[in-house]
């Protein structure tokens, strides 16, 4: 009887270090055999994926109370549920984001940056996850109509902006401010003749009552998530974590939520 009791003792022991062994709760596993604790991605954080955006670039990125919300949270969120992480959102101003992902203050910036052959040099950059373009806006009483109109005029842009190598091309006077929105604001109170920004960010501040006009497109841009040259791994992940977002619908949908209509697809044609 006691050889018994100590039998059945050591099977019970036995199944309980198994059950043990197969905790997904204590070992990050997500029920499928994948970890979700990100080591393989030297995260900031293990189980968390810092992000950066500026909150400063409705409907993309803007605060509501001490959070950021928009488009490009949106798509940050997605993608850090599609890995199994946390997401952390970090606000910062645009023209230092770039360099944060680089120097490791961030995992990766969704901040609706330009893929530029200049960003490239500090950073990498996934697939793109929208496509926009740069537009001229004035006020409803400016004698700008076309791009040839620019020339020596004053273009406000937004400091660290693709915007402002573009600006370059018509004038030597451009004032530089924090965001593409205070821009806006100060074309519509009278200052500046012209703004060089998305149409996207056009189109809602017009919406929200700024008395602008849209005078014409400048090309197309593509718009990626930026990653440290060090994670590689990361990077794959996350173009992996976009092409099953785009396929699902998913990212169309936020792009429908957010901004009002899908700007995932790439255009036929890049100007």
């Amino acid at each position: 009887m006691r050889k018994l009791k100590i039998a059945l003792f050591l099977a019970m022991f036995i199944f309980v270090l198994a059950a043990c062994g197969t905790d997904s709760s204590s070992n990050g596993d997500d029920g499928e055999g994948n970890t979700n604790n990100g080591s393989e991605f030297d995260l900031i954080e293990d189980g968390k994926l810092t992000f950066a955006a500026s909150g400063e670039f409705k409907p993309f990125s803007y605060m509501d109370g001490n959070k950021m919300i928009g488009y490009d949270i949106a798509v940050a969120e997605a993608i850090a549920d599609k890995l199994g992480l946390e997401a952390v959102q970090q606000k910062a101003k645009f023209d230092g984001i770039v360099t944060g992902v680089k120097e490791g203050r961030y995992d990766i910036a969704v901040a609706s940056h330009t893929i530029t052959d200049e960003r490239l040099e500090e950073v990498n950059f996934s697939d793109p996850y929208y496509y926009s373009g740069p537009v001229i806006y004035t006020r409803p009483d400016s004698d700008i109509n076309t791009a040839e109109d620019l020339n020596g005029k004053e273009i406000s842009v937004s400091r660290g902006s693709t915007y402002v190598e573009m600006a370059q091309e018509y004038t030597d006077n451009i004032p530089k401010v924090d965001s593409d929105v205070v821009a806006l604001q100060s074309l519509a109170s009278g200052h500046h003749d012209a703004v060089i920004t998305d149409d996207i960010t056009g189109q809602t501040a017009i919406e929200n009552g700024l008395e602008i006009e849209n005078r014409g497109q400048l090309g197309v841009s593509e718009q990626a998530v930026a990653v440290s040259k060090e994670k590689e791994a990361l990077l794959e992940s996350i173009n992996e974590a976009l092409q099953e977002l785009k396929e699902s619908g998913e990212l169309a949908e936020l792009a429908e939520e957010w901004i009002g209509v899908d700007i995932t697809q790439e255009p036929e044609e890049l100007e």
